[in-house]
């Protein structure tokens, strides 16, 4: 889907946010602030989708520098977003298997397949490579 920017609408939307590399923790905050109210804002025009990328990106950066993550193994992650979200082993039978794969799965003992992968990013909301 390619984007029409409203060169008027734009450039209003630039000087309101003024992007540029974050350097503290305050801009970091602000930053989010505004990319929050962009993500959850209905009907956004293309000049603030545009602007809402551009922020992510820059979001991104600094928590890249600032909010190393270690290295988390697919099933850590599982269970990580288990607890986040009070999902039980239960609760994922028959979307990635019986209720023995579900466990190989969820303790390490097994690998997530492709499949399961796509299943669990749906369920959870999150990209399915993050699984793999």
């Amino acid at each position: 889907m390619t984007l029409t920017l409203d060169r008027d609408n734009y450039p209003q939307l630039l000087a309101e946010f003024v992007p540029q590399a974050i350097d503290s923790e305050a801009e970091y905050d602000r930053a989010l602030a505004i990319a929050e109210r962009l993500t959850f804002k209905q009907d956004k025009t293309a000049a603030e989708i545009k602007l809402l990328k551009l922020i992510v990106v820059l979001i991104e950066d600094y928590e890249t520098e600032h909010y190393p993550m270690e290295h988390v193994t697919p099933h850590e992650l599982l269970q990580h977003l288990m607890e986040s979200n009070n999902t039980r082993q239960a609760d994922l039978v028959g979307l990635i298997g019986s209720r023995g794969v579900v466990s190989e799965v969820v303790n390490g003992k097994r690998a997530i397949s492709k499949a399961q992968a796509k299943a669990l990013g749906e369920f959870f909301d999150v990209s399915p490579g993050l699984f793999i």
